[in-house]
C-alpha cells in the first residue's frame, strides 16, 4: 500500500477527525448523525495514520510529495 496523503492532508485529516468526535462525546449530534459523525471520525484518523486514502487511487489522486532527488 503506497502512501497518497501529505503532511497537510494528514493534518486536516487529524483535525477533522478530533472535530467529528468531539461533537459525538459531547453529545452535539444525536441520532443517525451521530453514527455517521463517528464512523467519518474513525476514518480520518485511520487514513491519516496510515498515509493511505482508499479514495484517492479511484480519483487519480495523490497529495503525497513523490518528489525523487537525484
Amino acid at each position: 500500500m503506497e502512501k497518497n496523503a501529505g503532511t497537510v492532508d494528514r493534518v486536516v485529516r487529524v483535525v477533522i477527525g478530533i472535530i467529528l468526535l468531539y461533537a459525538v462525546a459531547t453529545h452535539m449530534v444525536q441520532g443517525i448523525l451521530m453514527y455517521v459523525a463517528a464512523i467519518l471520525g474513525l476514518m480520518m484518523l485511520i487514513t491519516a495514520a496510515l498515509a493511505y486514502c482508499p479514495l484517492y487511487p479511484a480519483m487519480k489522486v495523490n497529495t503525497a510529495c513523490t518528489c525523487k532527488e537525484k
